[in-house]
């Protein structure tokens, strides 16, 4: 009896250091995931102690101060709806209101397209959110499929279509040597991808380069998706912030509607509103007729289910009180213009300064780009000089956020710039 208490004694130790054993090599031989770019860019700046540092790296906006920003409609909205609403749950398909006023800025205040019902559309978390959710829309309902992303485009679109499993090609878009749009090139890409391809399109203020395609060139675009029978998702993050005009802004998108097409859009309240942080958007689907928005609608709402059930509340609340007030929407359209107007001014000071400084370089594409970025040409090792040099900081890319730029900072960024390419 008591060998026998002993071998059991010994095999219950045993099993417990093999349980052990076995837990603690779940998760071994995991390396550790690579650092966000822009991320770093910003974690390296506020650990330089130098005085004259600057940020050009971020994507937010930031006033003349080099400060952050709350909107005046923001704090009113916050003042309206403080200690007023119940934290109950939203429905999966989230705010009605924001769902409402968030399409009249896409699809147009009289659109016929929300009259008829025709829409299909959701709450989402932020324009992120919007992408992944139609990413797994695309996924799920068109399991053959692929996405045609832009080069370059915003490095998490790559991401989202990954992790959603959809295959990824590539079409040209930007044009380095001028700095500009690669129209031609993108236009052979769109002609020759197999009929009915998804494509995902800039709706404005194209991240990260600033270049957008002139009216025109969005028609010949258009009519070139309809000839192919292609299908046009827009990632509008940045309606109103590009131009100071949510209506100009959107003119890629109602070209697309005049010509008849089925799209997509992502919008997002992050950079117009300044509510970066309450993840707030919407994604929609356009429609044949009311009973198949009914489905897709539906089918959003099932997808979102499992991935977070369903969307926040307060942000909903914010921009549901700013849009559906007049006074706060006139409000928040003042303000719109007012931080898009300062990013231009900023552009033409940058422009202004490498050109006084005699740089031997043309500088035109600063100002021939628009919204946050500016694509500057930079190449890593120039960037690299900027940040070791001079403590200026920016993705190696070369892409400068223009809402980094200030008037205290602007004659400084433009002679490091100077330094670093006069020999180019």
């Amino acid at each position: 009896m008591a060998i026998r208490r002993a071998m059991s004694g010994r095999l219950t130790a045993r099993t417990e250091v093999l349980g052990v054993r076995s837990m603690s090599s779940w998760w071994r031989g995991m390396e550790p995931a690579p650092k966000d770019p822009i991320l770093g860019v910003t974690e390296a700046f506020l650990a330089d102690p130098n005085p004259e540092k600057v940020n050009v790296g971020v994507g937010a906006y930031r006033d003349d101060n080099g400060k952050p920003v709350v909107l005046e409609c923001v704090r009113e909205a916050e003042r309206r709806i403080a200690g007023n609403l119940k934290m109950e749950y939203l429905p999966m398909g989230g705010s009605v209101k924001v769902v409402e006023e968030t399409l009249k800025l896409a699809y147009g205040e009289n659109s016929e397209l929300i009259k008829d019902r025709r829409i299909a559309a959701v709450q989402a978390l932020s324009g992120t959110g919007a992408c992944r959710l139609f990413a797994d829309f695309q996924k799920r309902f068109r399991p053959d499929s692929q996405i045609y992303i832009p080069v370059p485009t915003w490095a998490n679109h790559h991401n989202i279509w990954r992790d959603a499993q959809v295959p990824q090609k590539t079409y040209h878009y930007y044009h380095p040597e001028s700095r500009g749009l690669d129209f031609a090139t993108m236009m052979d890409d769109i002609k020759n991808a197999p009929n009915g391809s998804f494509f995902l399109l800039h709706a404005c203020a194209h991240n990260p380069t600033g270049v957008d395609p002139s009216e025109e060139q969005w028609r010949e675009i258009s009519h070139q998706f309809k000839v192919k029978g292609h299908f046009a998702f827009f990632d509008m993050a940045y309606q109103g912030f590009a131009s100071g005009d949510p209506e100009k802004d959107a003119k890629s998108i109602r070209i697309f509607l005049e010509d008849g097409h089925y799209i997509g859009i992502a919008q997002s309240y992050a950079k117009n509103m300044g509510l970066y942080g309450q993840r707030v958007g919407c994604l929609s689907v356009l429609c044949e007729d009311e009973k198949q928005a009914v489905a897709v609608k539906s089918q959003l709402q099932q997808l979102a289910r499992p991935m977070y059930s369903n969307p926040p509340l307060h942000g909903a609340l914010i921009v549901s009180t700013i849009l559906g007030d007049p006074d706060l929407k006139k409000l928040w359209l003042k303000e719109v213009k007012v931080m898009a107007d300062r990013i231009i001014g900023m552009r033409t000071a940058l422009q202004g300064n490498l050109e006084k400084l005699g740089s031997p370089l043309s500088w035109t594409h600063i100002t021939n780009q628009i919204g946050m970025f500016c694509y500057s040409g930079l190449t890593p090792e120039q960037v690299d000089r900027l940040t070791s040099e001079f403590h200026i900081y920016m993705t190696r890319n070369g892409r400068i956020s223009m809402a980094g730029v200030t008037t205290g900072n602007v004659e400084y960024l433009a002679s490091a710039i100077h330094e670093v390419t006069k020999s180019a």
